[in-house]
């Protein structure tokens, strides 16, 4: 019964033949179109341990963190990215980043920049880097420290580090907007 339906329905369509065809030159330059990359993710750091901490347990001083839960008595516990502030060697840090990231709809493409921005875009006329920012970025268990240290690495001869303030996010954030990176002219 169902193959006859089938039959039934498809002597109904009408049939079409496609083929494809390369565009001459003439046609191609009558093209337009847009480039970009679209993005979604779900990121997840330190789930199951951590990188090297100094600040603790073990009688060995540094090691490998085996558990990264609230009631573990490691105090460094997670990623860490660290930014030269200047040619003074200060560092500024993001420290202990951990939990999950997710987010649908970051999108990465270039955009040409030749009116707008109260007349300077005009004068402007150059390419920039546009980042949109997506929907939502959803958080759950996400922390990270923002710190200043002397050092990129705890495991440096010397190292200090001051902890200015902690954040720990759960829950979603509506994101509206583009980030734009304008070129600088070479040093």
């Amino acid at each position: 019964m169902m193959k006859r339906l089938l039959i039934i329905f498809a002597s109904f369509m009408p049939t079409y033949g496609f083929a494809l065809e390369p565009l001459s030159a003439e046609d191609l330059s009558a093209v337009s179109g847009q480039g970009g990359v679209y993005l979604s993710g779900d990121i997840t750091i330190n789930e199951n341990g951590g990188p090297l901490n100094v600040d603790g347990p073990s009688a060995n001083g540094y090691s490998w963190q085996t558990s990264c839960t609230t009631a573990s008595t490691d105090k460094r516990c997670g990623g860490r990215i660290a930014v030269n502030s200047g040619a003074g060697g200060g560092w500024l840090v993001l420290d202990n980043i951990r939990g999950r990231f997710s987010f649908e709809g970051l999108t990465l493409r270039t955009r040409k920049i030749n009116s707008d921005f109260d007349g300077d875009g005009a004068a402007f006329n150059s390419d920039v880097f546009e980042i949109g920012l997506p929907n939502n970025l959803n958080y759950e268990d996400a922390s990270f420290t923002i710190a200043n240290s002397n050092s990129a690495r705890p495991t440096d001869t010397g190292f200090m580090q001051t902890d200015i303030m902690t954040v720990n996010i759960n829950g979603k954030a509506n994101l509206q907007g583009n980030l734009l990176i304008f070129p600088t002219g070479a040093p």
